[in-house]
Parts: C-alpha cells; structure tokens; sequence
C-alpha cells in the first residue's frame, strides 16, 4: 500500500519542504518484531514496535523522510507497545 496525506490532514508549509514527508510504504510480513530486531542489531533507529488493527507495527523513517512500515498479525491487545508486552512476558 502506498498511503499519503489524507484529505483531513493536509501538510503544513513546513512539511511541504521536505522530501517524504506524507508518504508511507507498507508492507505485510510473516514477522514485523524479527525486522525490528534485526534493523536495531544493525544500528537503525526505528520506532518502538506497537499494536494496531490487530498488527504489529514497525515503523522506519528514510533519510528523505519516507516512512516505512512493517505489519505482521498477532493476537496482542490493540495498542500494546513492546516494552510493555515484553515485560508482561517476565
């Protein structure tokens, strides 16, 4: 899915300047949690994982602003973060 801003929230002049800015990749993936360890392990930045639509959500950022995400379904409450299910999990 290629996503950009909605008709509800168009971008500010600010965001207009930058390139990325409003636009989203997805990607559906057998595991969303797998590729945040993995890009973490490989000094990469990405947001902390949480749960939506029923989803792990895995969010990167390009240097020109993209936002990448990566979903995998799971059964974990709608709008758990990962540190907190992780440490639910101990």
């Amino acid at each position: 899915m290629l996503q950009e801003f909605s008709e509800s929230r168009q971008p500010t002049a600010e965001e207009k300047k930058h390139l990325g800015k409003g636009v989203s990749i997805n990607f559906i993936c057998e595991d969303a949690l797998a590729i945040y360890k993995e890009v973490q392990s490989r000094g990469l930045s990405p947001k902390e994982p949480f749960v939506g639509n029923n989803m792990w959500v895995v969010k990167l950022t390009d240097p020109d602003g993209y936002h990448i995400f990566f979903e995998s379904d799971t059964d974990v409450a709608e709008e758990t973060m990962y540190s907190d299910w992780i440490k639910s999990k101990n």
